[in-house]
């Protein structure tokens, strides 16, 4: 099958009526061009530039380069110069792609220039020239292969700007002489988005003779030497006390930056994002204020009142924990040639050229945890007497800041990557390289600053890479 920019699809491809475009050559050559004709397996292609993506049967042949001024259709590569190959350069896809056939059939690519466009992979940011699908054979001789620089990986996104959901305000203590038992304050209970709680203590009881105590705010810390958010004592010799400040939540501190290498499947190469920032813990609720008692050195209630004491506000609730960023994206790989499970490439008398690898991406920011709400007020003493008050609940903790995720692995340049394939390269193939992209800092990290990087990526004429693709999850 002959292909010309000056042909016409419509033509059968024949040296005086070739095709127009390469991609219906090589579906002629691989099926035949009707009549009970037999594939032709064979395509002869003009010097010049065709701006299409081709997919190639293994046992198609392609051969470019050729001089069609004339209709002799000979090779011209070696005596034209090398702006007469024939140009493979879609503006956006793998250029050339070769897939298996069922027979070990293998596929000449003679006299082609493939060239990647910047950032025309599938993840919109790689720049890989031509895919050999599992099990393909193909031989690049007398040829170029060039891919572009790979595009920087995006930011990991932010958690929002305004911070966490604020804690539950305590409730309040009340009245002493309200009730024989004057109840504690119930707890303020703050609820996050994710279901998790934040629990103000009880108020201590109002009574006659001891005040009961607060209890403490939850979630308690696993360790707790300052005592937070502990109750507060009741009445007895002495006035109550009121409940402690609660705990703040948890920081989600820095998360890692993106490590290993990625993995290659049908698309090319797919690097690894950063680790997303954890979200902060939530704060511990304030312990409740003690209640107090009615009778001792004051004045009790009045009789016929009920006589319990002022009893004690509940503790305020704790912040919720802010939400963590989101990991930066891998920057861009520039792969020349990805050559996949059990197939075949050799590469003779030709040239393989990678471009950079794209820079990671900065990992997200993580977001302020929720201010802690303050404790209810506590219960008075009767009017006009020196009875003692109740005492008030603690302060909820504030939530815990959201983690800063990491930054993305940075882009590999790779002459040829592969997996569980082989790959011979003769003694006059060149296969070049550039630099590996930097790994994305983490999230609020200063230049220099190494923690939650990720790792930079590789370059290398030849990378093997030792795993294919994972398995979909079910």
């Amino acid at each position: 099958m002959f292909v010309s920019e000056q042909g016409k699809d419509n033509n059968p491809g024949t040296k005086g009526a070739p095709v127009k475009t390469l991609q219906h050559a090589v579906r002629l050559a691989a099926s035949g061009r009707g009549n009970g004709e037999a594939p032709t397996r064979r395509v002869y292609a003009c010097g010049g530039a065709f701006e299409e993506a081709i997919t190639l049967p293994a046992g198609v042949d392609l051969w470019g380069a050729r001089l069609c001024d004339g209709g002799d259709w000979s090779y011209g590569g070696s005596f034209a110069g090398p702006d007469e190959l024939t140009t493979i350069a879609p503006p956006a896809g793998i250029p050339l792609r070769v897939l298996a056939a069922e027979e070990d059939a293998t596929s000449m690519i003679f006299g082609v220039r493939v060239v990647a466009a910047h950032a025309a992979a599938r993840d919109g940011k790689s720049s890989i020239a031509v895919i050999l699908s599992s099990g393909a054979r193909a031989i690049v001789r007398s040829s170029e292969v060039h891919a572009a620089n790979g595009k920087d990986g995006e930011a990991g996104e932010d958690a929002p700007a305004d911070r966490a959901q604020d804690g539950a305000l305590g409730n309040d203590g009340a009245d002493a002489c309200t009730a024989d038992v004057v109840m504690g304050a119930s707890p303020a209970v703050t609820v996050c988005g994710d279901g998790t709680e934040s629990t103000g203590g009880y108020g201590g009881d109002g009574r006659m003779d001891v005040g009961g105590d607060g209890t403490a705010g939850q979630p308690a810390p696993a360790e707790n030497p300052e005592g937070k958010g502990l109750g507060g004592a009741g009445a007895a010799s002495e006035r109550c006390k009121p409940g402690e400040d609660g705990a703040k939540g948890d920081d989600g501190g820095r998360a890692a930056g993106a490590a290993g290498v990625g993995y290659l499947d049908v698309d090319g190469w797919i690097g690894v994002r950063g680790d997303n920032g954890k979200k902060g813990g939530i704060g511990q609720g304030g312990g409740g204020g003690g209640g107090s008692k009615s009778r001792g050195p004051m004045v009790a209630c009045r009789a016929g009142q009920p006589q319990g004491g002022a009893a004690g506000g509940s503790g305020g609730g704790g912040g919720c924990g802010g939400l963590g960023g989101k990991g930066g994206g891998y920057g861009g790989g520039s792969i020349g040639i990805v050559a996949l499970q059990g197939s075949v490439l050799t590469v003779e008398d030709s040239e393989v050229v990678a471009g950079d690898g794209g820079r990671g991406g900065v990992g997200g920011t993580g977001q302020l945890g929720g201010a802690g709400e303050h404790g209810g007020l506590f219960g008075k003493g009767l009017g006009g007497t020196e009875m003692w008050d109740a005492c008030g609940g603690g302060y909820g903790g504030e939530g815990g800041r959201g983690g800063d995720a990491g930054g993305g692995l940075g882009g590999h340049s790779l002459g040829i990557a592969s997996v569980a394939a082989t790959v011979t390269l003769a003694l006059d193939a060149i296969v070049t390289h550039g630099s590996g992209g930097e790994g994305g800092l983490a999230g609020n990290a200063a230049s220099g600053d190494g923690r939650g990087q990720g790792a930079s990526g590789r370059a290398d004429f030849w990378y093997r890479f030792d795993a294919p693709a994972p398995e979909p999850p079910q």
